[in-house]
C-alpha cells in the first residue's frame, strides 16, 4: 500500500464500478464463452472461443478509451466492437450475427462476479461513510449489474456519465457527483482503476484517490492512495 497524505476525516466515499468492484473481465469473459456457442461462431472455422474473448478484450478496450474522450458515441461502441472483433477475426460482414451486440448487452450485465473482499468491505464501509457510485458506463446496464450481484444496496448516489452529461476524467462530473451529495471535495476520497478517468479526474475536482491496482501495474501516477486488494481499503478508511 502506499500513503502519499496524512490520514483525513472523509465522509464519502466514491467508487468505480467496472474494474473496481464489479470484475468487468471476468464476467465479459463468461458472457462470451456463451455467445460462442449461442450463435455457433465455430462452424466458421476461424477462430475458437479463446480467440474470440482475446480480440474481444483487445478491441473493447481500445473502444472504451475513444469513448471516454468523446470520440465514438454509446452505439458506435456497442456495436463497432463486435464489427471489429470479428472481422478481424476472419469473418465476411454477412456472417456476423445482427443479434449479437444486444445479447452481449442483455447477459452480460447479469454476470455476479466482483473483485474479493467487495462485499466485506462495503459492510464495512456503509454504516461509517456515504457510499457513492461514479461511472462512465451506460445507466440501465450499471443498474443491471448493481441490481445482479447485490452491489445496490450499499449506495446512494448512482452518478453516470448519461445522466450529467459529462464523462471522467471531466471534472465536471465529479463536481456534479459533488453538488448531487452536497458536500466539499476534501470530504470526498474517490476508489478507482483507471489512472486518467479515475484518478486524474477526482484530483482534478480536488478529491483524495485510492488507485486500485490489482495486477501491481508500474505508472508514474501518484495517487493518494495506491492499494491491490479493496481489504486494504480498511487501513485507510
Amino acid at each position: 500500500m502506499n500513503y502519499n497524505a496524512s490520514m483525513k476525516k472523509y465522509t464519502h466515499i466514491l467508487f468505480d464500478l467496472d474494474h473496481t468492484l464489479w470484475d468487468f473481465e471476468k464476467n465479459a469473459e463468461e458472457t462470451l464463452y456463451a455467445l460462442f456457442d449461442q450463435f455457433a461462431l465455430g462452424e466458421h472455422g476461424k477462430f475458437d472461443c479463446n480467440s474470440f474473448y482475446r480480440k474481444y478484450r483487445f478491441i473493447n478496450t481500445r473502444l472504451w478509451d475513444l469513448y471516454n474522450k468523446g470520440k465514438i458515441t454509446q452505439e458506435e461502441l456497442r456495436h463497432q466492437r463486435f464489427q471489429k472483433t470479428l472481422l478481424g477475426l476472419g469473418l465476411q460482414q454477412h456472417q456476423i450475427p445482427a443479434g449479437l451486440p444486444d445479447a452481449y448487452t442483455t447477459l452480460c450485465p447479469t454476470k455476479t462476479a466482483v473483485f474479493p473482499y467487495t462485499h466485506e468491505v462495503l459492510a464495512y464501509l456503509q454504516p461509517r461513510y456515504g457510499l457513492h457510485i461514479i461511472t462512465n458506463g451506460f445507466k440501465e446496464i450499471q443498474y443491471v449489474k448493481m441490481n445482479s450481484s447485490q452491489l445496490h444496496p450499499y449506495f446512494k448516489e448512482i452518478v453516470t456519465s448519461e445522466c450529467c452529461g459529462y464523462k471522467k476524467p471531466d471534472k465536471r462530473i465529479f463536481e456534479h457527483a459533488l453538488q448531487r451529495i452536497n458536500v466539499t471535495p476534501d470530504e470526498c476520497l474517490m476508489v478507482g482503476d483507471n489512472l486518467e478517468c479515475d484518478i486524474e479526474g477526482a484530483k482534478a475536482a480536488g478529491i483524495d484517490q485510492v488507485f486500485f491496482n490489482p495486477e501491481n501495474r508500474r505508472h508514474r501516477s501518484k495517487p493518494t492512495y495506491e492499494i491491490r486488494c479493496l481489504s486494504e481499503l480498511k487501513q485507510i478508511l
